[in-house]
């Protein structure tokens, strides 16, 4: 996790995205020190009436190892809510020959959190939408501002995310295995934060260990999770039991073993929400776990 002497360090791009430059996604805000209140005749649906519509730039930070061949489809890694922490760990895991040498794109979040914000909306939202915004929007300007080419094989595109972020990692392979087939979250919000409400999915994210998983054919997905025995419990007003992120993460262990999933579960003790210390010490085991298998295509 920390620089090392004579090891080659990747070079890094970044670019800002507009809002005003995406037909996906042009923006939404909720009003400060707001959030919502939970629907008396239906707890699992929170009603936010302080939403709408709004601007935001988000930053793009790209990874580029040093053993990259321009003109050659790149494996890659797509982080949420910009997270950089695995630029580091792979400058030594690909030196090493421990796991190919990718690309990692760094996106950051469209702002807020929760219910009724943008990040919410991107984030936490059961469909595929935020992928498709990844790769009709995001990708191409990867391409264009870092000069590489990446990849179109599944096989060799990863998500990765904590939080939200993390249950945004696992929707967009859910939904798009044509596009990514490798998952690492921390702490995943496998919880109900879904907005709006969609009665296809009741409890958001909380449906896949409950109904999603259970119910469908297993795809051809690698998936790491990770949660901490004092992880996230009821933090905001709705007390719909679908608020757990311990348990969230559990159930989705329990899913993924009965379906024989490849899949990897830390549960890490006296460690809180998106634990810090558990991320360093577990993060370099994770990604080569990850890529284990990976075969580029010629």
């Amino acid at each position: 996790m920390t620089v090392q002497p004579g090891v080659p360090q990747g070079q890094i791009f970044t670019f800002n995205w507009d809002s005003k430059d995406s037909k996906i996604y042009p923006g939404i805000v909720r009003d400060r020190n707001t959030f919502g209140t939970p629907d008396p005749a239906n707890p699992a649906n929170l009603i936010v009436t302080t939403s709408h519509p709004g601007t935001y730039t988000r930053v793009v930070t790209v990874y580029v190892p040093k053993q990259y061949v321009a003109g050659t489809a790149a494996p890659f890694i797509v982080t949420a809510d910009g997270d950089k922490s695995v630029f580091k760990p792979l400058d030594n895991l690909i030196a090493a020959g421990k796991v190919p040498p990718m690309i990692a794109i760094a996106i950051a979040s469209g702002g807020g959190d929760a219910q009724g914000s943008e990040r919410g909306l991107e984030y936490d939202t059961m469909n595929g939408l935020y992928a498709e915004f990844v790769e009709k929007e995001i990708l191409p300007m990867v391409e264009s501002t870092a000069n590489v080419k990446l990849t179109k094989d599944p096989d060799g595109r990863a998500t990765m995310g904590g939080s939200s972020g993390g249950s945004c990692a696992l929707i967009m392979a859910w939904y798009h295995p044509e596009l990514y087939h490798r998952v690492l979250t921390y702490s995943g919000t496998f919880v109900n934060q879904q907005w709006p409400y969609n009665p296809e999915t009741p409890g958001g994210a909380w449906e896949f260990a409950k109904s999603i998983i259970p119910k469908s054919k297993a795809k051809p997905l690698r998936i790491f999770i990770e949660t901490g025995d004092k992880d996230l419990l009821n933090p905001n007003a709705m007390r719909d039991d679908m608020h757990d992120w311990t348990l969230s993460n559990e159930l989705m262990a329990k899913a993924l073993a009965d379906k024989k999933y490849k899949y990897q579960f830390i549960f890490a003790q006296n460690a809180g929400h998106v634990d810090g210390k558990v991320r360093n010490q577990t993060l370099p085991e994770a990604l080569e776990w990850l890529w284990k298998g990976y075969k580029p295509k010629k």
